[in-house]
């Protein structure tokens, strides 16, 4: 069989450097399973790209597709056939399947003799069905903000402006409809933005080599090396550490299709502002890579950056290397003024002093029905208040906590995070400090925003993980109070990653609260504070309850926990009381269980309790009752698998009385695995018994044996909701 090398390359203007991240695994997925549809075997696929192009590259590809042969059951032959000659039944049939009347064949079934076809359609050649399949890859790729230009209907992230599409040497003709002008497939690309070469290329393997002689680098791992590389050299030449986030290091990689390091310097008293300033400028605004010096302080409270960044930074340049000094000094001239910027507000700000700020609060609005930012600030202080309640921190840090909460907002109406939003909190914190706030007060101003993302840290100190909590819950609460919910992918108050912090500080606190009746407490006051919304406090503390649970099994499900584990500890039945009335409970379980399955102790204690659930369901003993003492009668045992049931559950009763959690659910698991032989015997072997056996009395007390055991169980889990 002759195979060759596919190439598809669709060249445009600039794309925005996300797009192409994210729409080549699509084009790369698209054209796999198109050509596992169209019957076309093949090797290695590989999508690449540069900002003006995106490249998919297919090795071994067979020049013409397999015939398909097949066959297909028509009418029962009594019907095909009339006087043995084929009827209309027949005649239909075999024209549906494209075959001639005589050759369909009579076979015996099951249910009598039908009529069958025998169809091959023989394959077709790869560059056709490659034609046919070019404009859906191309169409098919989402993103945001797609565009049409001129006068057609295709819309795409950027214009399309040329495509190369080869079989080896052989040039796929096709013309992609609704694009203006029409963009005729061939074999004529483009070299760098700054070259005028057009490069035709001879074959499907020899394109990255045409493209490096034009200037572009169209590998893009290969362009992500060597900036990765140049980076680090750059940076140890300077004995300093780059900068450099991942998110960051991926944009510049699809951002130049012939990268270039270039080196610019900081005007040294740019370096009297705090070091985020400077860093957000160069990473967020201007895509440059600061230089951090190796011995830096980690110290989010510093106010200046002289310590911790060197007057210098890199970029990744993408013109002509004769171009370096131009751009570099260009690149100065651009930093130079937005630093400058930054010093005028932060002169601005430092005029003002941060209750002042917070009073201005009162100017902005929150959102419709919930008053000003400095409502919303009042109500967070309140909530801070109310969370000290519930949980045992150190005077200081209550102290610290409220007053946190109470300034907490206050740069958010700074010139400062006016102009740079992703500040927020942190100059509140250095605005702070520098009018003599304490320390630990500052960093729960910083840190009442953490985390962020799934990705992010949780607050270091005990007020700013207060305060975090405080700012997270008012959320919830005010916006669930206005009416609004999270639905499908739409959530604009991010209400989820709210209620996911919740969760994530109280579990790397090791806190326990009591989520329920704190909800229950400020449903009751936001009913007081917003009376013109008509909250029903129990109703809408329900709801928020539900919504917290969810978002425990997502964290739990996102973190590899088995399904089947997450649903019989937080799924849907669990009492909210048990599962919110301290959410670290529910993690401890969790964690416990899938132990006890990793270490294979779990299915024979599974096997156990599950059968004595679905029996104890035909007896009436309550839920509650963990005590075998008043519901079970040793008097009316005849076997001694009874007597050895009762033991185990006599040995799990003082168990379920230790106040430690953690030490109560360990001792619980690892007595019902140590006596998971005695719990067996009960129901296999020979000294198992019948439980629903004649005599009621009999059959009573075995109902509660099993019982019993079913809901000292249950405080580990829902065990039915295990899977086998």
């Amino acid at each position: 069989m002759q195979v060759a090398t596919f190439l598809l390359e669709i060249g445009t203007e600039e794309l925005p450097a996300d797009f192409a991240r994210l729409a080549l695994p699509q084009l790369e997925q698209q054209v796999r399973h198109d050509l596992a549809a169209q019957r076309l075997p093949h090797g290695l696929v590989q999508a690449t790209g540069t900002p003006r192009r995106m490249v998919v590259r297919v090795a071994d590809l067979p020049l013409a597709q397999d015939d398909l042969a097949e066959e297909r059951k028509g009418p029962p032959a009594a019907q095909a056939f009339v006087d043995g000659r084929p009827g209309p039944a027949a005649i239909g049939f075999a024209n549906r399947c494209g075959v001639d009347p005589a050759s369909l064949e009579v076979r015996q079934t099951a249910k009598g003799p039908f009529v069958f076809a025998r169809i091959l359609q023989p394959g077709r050649p790869s560059a056709e069905v490659l034609a046919e399949r070019i404009p859906a890859w191309i169409t098919g790729l989402q993103g945001r903000r797609f565009m049409r230009w001129g006068e057609g209907e295709l819309r795409f992230s950027r214009p399309i402006r040329w495509l190369v599409a080869l079989l080896d040497q052989q040039v796929i003709p096709l013309v992609l409809e609704g694009s203006d002008p029409a963009i005729r497939s061939g074999r004529i690309s483009r070299g760098h933005r700054l070259s005028e070469q057009t490069p035709a290329i001879a074959d499907a393997d020899s394109h990255s080599a045409s493209l490096a002689a034009a200037g572009v680098i169209v590998e893009r791992q290969q362009r992500a090396d060597w900036i990765r590389q140049q980076v680090l050299e750059a940076a140890t030449a300077a004995q300093a550490r780059p900068d450099l986030p991942e998110e960051l290091f991926e944009e510049l990689v699809d951002l130049v299709e012939s990268p270039s390091l270039i080196e610019g310097s900081v005007e040294p008293r740019f370096l009297a502002l705090p070091p985020e300033v400077l860093s957000t400028v160069m990473r967020s605004h201007q895509r440059y890579v600061p230089l951090r010096r190796l011995d830096a302080p980690e110290d989010p409270l510093a106010l200046s950056a002289r310590d911790s960044l060197l007057p210098r930074f890199l970029c990744i340049g993408n013109g002509l290397p004769e171009a370096a000094d131009t751009v570099r000094r260009g690149n100065e001239r651009v930093l130079k003024a937005r630093l400058a910027d930054a010093e005028f507000f932060l002169e601005a700000d430092r005029a003002i002093t941060c209750e002042q700020r917070r009073q201005r609060l009162a100017s902005v609005t929150f959102a419709d029905g919930l008053g000003s930012l400095l409502d919303r600030s009042d109500r967070l202080q309140w909530l801070c208040g109310l969370l000290l309640k519930h949980l045992s921190l150190p005077p200081e840090s209550q102290v610290a906590a409220l007053r946190a909460a109470h300034l907490c907002k206050h740069d958010l109406v700074s010139q400062m995070v006016g102009e740079f939003p992703e500040l927020q909190g942190v100059m509140g914190a250095k605005y702070a400090l520098a009018e003599g706030e304490s320390r630990e007060v500052a960093l729960a101003v910083l840190e009442h925003y953490l985390p962020r993302g799934a990705s992010d840290q949780p607050p270091a100190s005990g007020a700013g993980a207060v305060v975090a909590l405080a700012e997270r819950l008012e959320l919830l609460l005010s916006i669930y109070a206005k009416g609004e919910r999270p639905s499908g992918s739409s959530d604009p108050y991010a209400l989820r990653r709210a209620g996911n912090g919740v969760l994530q500080i109280l579990w790397e606190r090791g806190w326990s609260l009591d989520l329920v009746s704190l909800l229950e407490q400020a449903t009751a006051q936001w009913a007081q504070r917003l009376p013109e919304l008509e909250i029903e406090a129990p109703a809408l503390a329900g709801e928020l309850v539900e919504a917290l649970r969810q978002r425990m099994v997502s964290l739990f499900d996102e973190e590899g926990f088995d399904p089947d584990l997450v649903q019989a500890v937080a799924g849907d039945g669990v009492s909210a009381q048990r599962l919110l009335g301290n959410p670290i409970d529910g993690r401890q379980r969790l964690t416990l269980l899938a132990h006890l399955r990793r270490d294979g102790q779990l299915a024979p204690v599974q096997a156990v309790v599950q059968r004595a659930a679905r029996l104890a369901v035909k007896g009436t003993l309550p839920a509650d009752v963990l005590s075998p003492a008043a519901v079970v009668d040793p008097a009316l045992f005849s076997s001694a698998s009874e007597a050895g049931m009762l033991q185990v559950l006599e040995e799990l009763e003082p168990i379920l009385a230790v106040q430690n959690p953690e030490v109560r659910y360990r001792e619980l698991a690892s007595k019902l695995a140590e006596g998971a032989v005695a719990l067996s015997a009960f129901f296999d072997g020979a000294t198992s018994v019948m439980v629903m056996c004649d005599d009621p009395g009999v059959r009573s007390n075995r109902l509660n044996l099993l019982g019993v055991l079913r809901n000292q169980a249950a405080e580990l889990a829902d065990f039915s909701k295990l899977s086998s």
